[in-house]
């Protein structure tokens, strides 16, 4: 009895460290940018202002800065990209099929809905959390998700919205448009292949770019939580209720316990444990903001995904603690 009381207490003293020192920030960040946009104290064109740094210069030079020099893994285990996408995949078509029944108006629609349960806010939440959360060599899993998860949730969704507009040819040509046009996806790129060549500037001209990196670097993370929270204040709370339920419900937690019920079974071995963690955190985020985005594209869903952005962000407080604790619990 004592033992188990024991137990409970250290439990309890770690989770509040982790609320203190990874959680609190991060989300007291977005806090204050949805108060600054809810209040008005920075503009819309603020906000976006803000946004396009972040998404096209910020994320990308840390992105780049940090890949180009960390330790390359030997081997990748690859069955890491199968768990978190084959799980994230197979659970959008179980929500777009569940959308089918429910009789929801279009194919748009369902696609919408289908991705507010799966896309992940892995920019701005995830690569935070984890550079905070997690050693260095966390690194490679979050840039191989991170430059690849917008690029497939993007496609299979525009996939089933526009399945009667154009060819599969089509679609996959215009989503590898976009893929390459993207900063982060590019910086990601870039960074592998600097690393892999050992590039490095001259002297004359390598401190200076290095410190103006540095700088970048350093107000990536701060400038893209509190651009995620002044982004959400600008969304309105309402909708269908059970489809908000529903997107809610599998991004919160179908989707973070589905991976973690798959990392267990297939063993936390030394060599795939932080991969496993990094899969595990990255599902556990909230919807994205690019739902949203997506639903105002198609003019579909609108209010409903909204406020799933809004709602899952604050949800994700307790479940992101709960995950963080677990992953504690097994080093």
């Amino acid at each position: 009895m004592r033992n188990r009381c024991r137990n409970t207490l250290e439990s309890s003293g770690v989770l509040i460290d982790i609320v203190i020192q990874i959680i609190a920030p991060i989300f007291g960040l977005i806090l204050l940018g949805y108060v600054a946009g809810w209040l008005k104290w920075i503009s819309t064109k603020g906000i976006d202002g803000l946004a396009e740094f972040v998404f096209n210069f910020a994320i990308p030079v840390m992105l780049f800065t940090r890949i180009s020099v960390v330790t390359l893994p030997k081997t990748v285990p690859w069955d890491f990209l199968g768990i978190f996408y084959g799980i994230t995949l197979s659970l959008f078509a179980v929500t777009l099929t569940w959308s089918r029944m429910q009789q929801v108006s279009s194919s748009a629609s369902c696609a919408i809905i289908a991705m507010g349960g799966t896309y992940s806010n892995v920019i701005l939440i995830g690569i935070p959390l984890v550079l905070a959360a997690l050693p260095d060599a966390a690194i490679v899993p979050l840039f191989i998700i991170v430059s690849t998860h917008a690029a497939v949730l993007f496609f299979v969704t525009t996939l089933f919205a526009e399945r009667q507009s154009g060819s599969l040819a089509d679609l996959s040509l215009k989503t590898m448009t976009v893929l390459f046009k993207n900063p982060i996806f590019s910086a990601v790129i870039l960074g592998i292949t600097a690393n892999l060549l050992g590039f490095s500037l001259p002297d004359p001209i390598a401190v200076p770019v290095k410190t103006m990196a540095e700088y970048l670097s350093a107000a990536a993370l701060p400038c893209a939580v509190f651009s995620m929270g002044a982004s959400i204040s600008r969304y309105p709370i309402r909708g269908s209720l059970p489809i908000i339920i529903s997107m809610l419900a599998i991004k919160n937690l179908v989707h973070p316990l589905l991976v973690l019920a798959v990392a267990l079974l297939i063993g936390w071995d030394e060599d795939r444990r932080i991969w496993l963690q990094v899969a595990l955190l990255l599902a556990t985020c909230p919807t994205g903001i690019n739902v949203y985005l997506f639903a105002q594209r198609y003019s579909v869903q609108v209010p409903a995904t909204a406020t799933a952005v809004v709602l899952s962000t604050v949800l994700s407080v307790f479940t992101l603690s709960g995950v963080l604790l677990w992953i504690h619990s097994t080093v």
